[in-house]
């Protein structure tokens, strides 16, 4: 058997991608090699969707997270926070950095799960 061929379209014409979205043959699960046709579908699994937004949300939230903690420490170093607020700063980025484990943990990601690889420029974290 041949592999099968990936559509491609180079056009600006809606109706082009229509064309590709019809439906196509596709072996039916348990014909023995009969083709029926069916309609093209996206595999649209709930909870994999779930588990993608909340990798990229809380990829955001980390990255967000890492520049506050930079921000902050160039204003510590350039005397512009009194020693009170410092504490407060500290109390807060180290809650926020226990809130984004937890919910790492909670939706079962691994810590290089929340690293983009950004090609040439490197990892995003």
């Amino acid at each position: 058997m041949g592999s099968p061929e990936l559509a491609q379209i180079e056009s600006n014409a809606p109706s082009d991608f229509a064309q590709v979205m019809k439906v196509r043959p596709v072996p039916e699960p348990g014909s023995r090699g009969v083709q029926r046709v069916r309609p093209a579908r996206l595999n649209l699994d709930a909870n994999h969707t779930k588990n993608g937004l909340g990798q990229l949300v809380l990829t955001l939230v980390k990255l967000l997270h890492e520049l506050l903690e930079r921000q902050a420490i160039r204003r510590i170093e350039a005397g512009a926070l009194n020693d009170e607020q410092i504490e407060r700063l500290g109390l807060t980025l180290m809650r926020q950095a226990q809130e984004i484990e937890r919910l790492r943990k909670e939706f079962g990601l691994e810590e290089e799960d929340l690293n983009l690889a950004l090609g040439p420029l490197g990892n995003l974290l």
